[in-house]
């Protein structure tokens, strides 16, 4: 949202010229559903550090079986139908579109539920998903060693989720002591034109001590934030996937080893290290008279000019990006109720 054109290339390729589009899987000058029911066909968009799919899958259990053994039409038939498919292994299609149903999202998670968020497991809408995604694991698996897998990914989830949130009380911290550099007000707008704090993300937050008005809405900073921030976005965005995509598709590496609980591991004694560093150094601060100014590049330079914070706040002076945008959609946890967030 926040960048120029150039800078998104990857994210404006899936999420605006591929979507919702028949010839993104079925292949325009093809149009064969032999293509189309091939696990690499999920490859050009699922994948990369935020969306781990291809390679969790790839170099998971599952994925090992189907690479080996994809170009044997007695184990891989995609002549057939999704629905009359009999393979020796499934690939993204068996599992994700099951019976060649072609709503995803009947077995995806969206981070919730299994994944990312520590949601209320036992909900139905969540319930409903998790029963359906072991109907699918029965299919080569007994109903019990699939709901040992689904237990398995909670505790990996649960045990990221505390790493998490160590990690970001440390950083919250800093910036309620005014000890991180630069504070909010030392940056160029953010995203939405304000100058609130990256990581206090989500409407009906604590209020003025992390920049903004209670109720005012934060978004993850990648760039032009202090390296606190940036480890805390890459801990969540990043290594927090990898558990969640790895433990889903039987890749211990990637739920491990890789980057990821290991990975965040290491991003949490990163931020600690810094956080140490910065208390000593203001604290010496403190001591000698000195009064600290943020460098101008946090705020200006021919880059950070481009991106749509300083332009709203040029060209629409006191305004911000929800302002701006009547009917914002999945922007809108601005203005949204507090029992709707």
């Amino acid at each position: 949202i926040e960048r120029p054109p150039g800078d998104t290339a990857g994210c404006t390729f899936c999420h605006t010229s591929s979507e919702e589009r028949c010839s993104t899987c079925h292949q325009r000058h093809q149009f064969d559903p032999k293509v189309a029911r091939r696990a690499e066909q999920c490859k050009t968009c699922h994948w990369g550090k935020d969306h781990r799919d291809w390679e969790a899958y790839d170099i998971g259990l599952h994925g090992v079986v189907y690479q080996v053994n994809k170009w044997k039409p007695e184990q891989f038939d995609f002549s057939k139908k999704l629905s009359d498919a009999d393979y020796v292994g499934p690939t993204c299609q068996y599992c994700h579109m099951r019976g060649g149903h072609h709503n995803v999202q009947r077995f995806g998670t969206v981070y919730t539920s299994m994944g990312m968020s520590m949601a209320d497991r036992g909900a139905p809408i969540w319930n409903e998903k998790r029963d359906r995604w072991v109907s699918v694991c029965d299919d080569c698996h007994s109903p019990r060693f699939a709901r040992e897998q689904l237990q398995a990914l909670d505790e990996a989830v649960k045990d990221a989720g505390l790493k998490y949130r160590e990690t970001f009380k440390v950083a919250e911290d800093l910036l309620v002591d005014s000890v991180l550099d630069p504070m909010p007000k030392d940056l160029c707008p953010d995203w939405s034109g304000q100058h609130l704090w990256s990581l206090k993300i989500g409407a009906y937050h604590g209020g003025e001590a992390y920049g903004g008005k209670t109720g005012e809405s934060g978004e993850f900073r990648m760039s032009n934030c202090t390296d606190v921030e940036r480890l805390c976005f890459e801990s969540v965005g990043y290594f927090q996937t990898y558990i969640y995509k790895g433990m889903a598709h039987g890749s211990w590496n990637d739920a491990t080893y890789s980057d990821g609980s290991f990975g965040m591991d290491r991003w949490l004694v990163n931020v600690k290290q810094n956080a140490s560093r910065a208390r000593r150094l203001a604290t010496l601060e403190r001591k000698v008279g000195i009064t600290w100014q943020p460098e101008e590049f946090w705020k200006t330079g021919e880059w950070l000019d481009e991106l749509t914070g300083p332009y709203i706040v040029k060209n629409h002076p006191g305004k911000t990006i929800f302002d701006l945008c009547p009917d914002p959609g999945w922007l809108d946890t601005h203005h949204a109720p507090a029992e709707e967030v």
